[in-house]
């Protein structure tokens, strides 16, 4: 538990930064960036090339950070008449 808080601490929120959104470390990359480089396939080696001021664990925190996120999603049945 104690390695997922050393995670999480690597993902930053500032208002005055990328207009609020969580980033690595306080840099201008946001979550939301990484996750969408990866999701569109490209690489963690193709990033850190493109970032170098980017770490390995801060791949790590980006998925911490999101688990985080799913993990507190609860769904709701709803019902539904037909």
């Amino acid at each position: 538990m104690s390695n997922t808080v050393n995670l999480l601490s690597r993902i930053t929120v500032n208002p005055r930064i990328m207009v609020g959104k969580p980033t690595i470390r306080g840099m201008r990359i946001t979550v939301e960036q990484i996750l969408r480089a990866l999701s569109g396939g490209v690489s963690e080696q193709e990033l850190l090339e493109e970032y170098p001021e980017l770490e390995r664990e801060d791949f790590q925190a980006v998925f911490a950070y999101v688990t985080g996120l799913v993990e507190e999603e609860r769904v709701f049945a709803v019902g539904v008449h037909a």
